[in-house]
């Protein structure tokens, strides 16, 4: 049986900024149904690279596909509908609007009803609408066991909490693919064990593929089911957690020596 194509295909990608190369012809693929995660040490390309993939950077070289269609020049919202969802490493929700407000933000690429239906709205179908919205809304709140807070102020929340309303709009949406900007960046333990659990669910019950970078070694290993690495915007390596981990080149680059040296001998 032939292998499933791969829903994101990123080919040859680089990307600068003047003078600064932030990625250097970076090729990787996602399949269907996977958690993909990426790892490597700070300013890396990371971010740069799902930046590329969401839409909010346009490579300088490369062809980025979702889909089998080529959406390397499409914006943001465009690649929103077409089903890629995102959350942020620093929270962008609405800081003064209810955590229910925020989610429906996310619903809005699906919405149907123009504007005349919706000046008609007790006696249209936006109504109806909404409220099928509405209950979607719902479930991703007890999804993400979020059901105490549904009318909070997003902005008055916890950290951890907030980082779950982001994920929720994110849902929302409906993605195909959802692109993960460190979402457990300043958790605590139990938080980062909750998040995990959510992003598992979504992955195998929920049935999204899952791209996401990552700074915690031990969730990486323990969700994903393949890790790329980055290094001075370069992949240095790509496969599944434990051979990564392995890498030499891996290793080099986290602990910042060469380890094919031998150790000195004691004196």
């Amino acid at each position: 049986m032939a292998e499933e194509s791969p829903i994101l295909a990123v080919e040859g990608v680089s990307l600068r900024f003047g003078g600064v190369r932030a990625l250097t012809d970076v090729s990787f693929t996602v399949r269907p149904g996977e958690i993909f995660s990426i790892i490597g040490p700070n300013g890396a390309g990371k971010t740069s690279m799902v930046n590329c993939v969401s839409g909010r950077y346009r490579p300088t070289e490369g062809v980025v596909r979702f889909g089998g269609q080529d959406i390397t020049r499409l914006g943001p919202n465009r690649r929103a509908g077409l089903g890629i969802g995102r959350t942020f490493q620093n929270l962008a929700l609405f800081g003064h609007m209810s955590v229910l407000d925020n989610i429906m933000v996310g619903r809005h690429h699906l919405l149907k009803a123009g504007f005349l239906r919706g000046m008609l709205y007790w006696i249209g179908g936006a109504q109806t609408e909404e409220l099928a919205h509405r209950r979607e809304v719902e479930e991703i709140i007890d999804f993400l066991e979020i059901q105490p807070v549904r009318k909070a102020i997003a902005g008055t929340l916890p950290y951890g909490l907030r980082k779950r309303v982001e994920l929720a709009r994110a849902i929302a949406l409906k993605p195909r693919l959802i692109l993960l900007d460190e979402p457990m960046a300043g958790m605590n333990l139990e938080e980062k064990e909750d998040m995990a659990r959510f992003i598992t669910d979504l992955n195998e019950e929920w049935g999204m593929t899952v791209l996401m970078i990552e700074h915690d070694m031990g969730v990486v290993m323990d969700i994903s089911h393949r890790v790329m690495v980055l290094d001075f915007g370069r992949k240095i390596a790509e496969g599944s957690p434990e051979a990564v981990m392995a890498h030499p080149e891996v290793k080099r680059a986290y602990l910042g020596k060469d380890l094919a040296e031998p150790e000195p001998a004691a004196a």
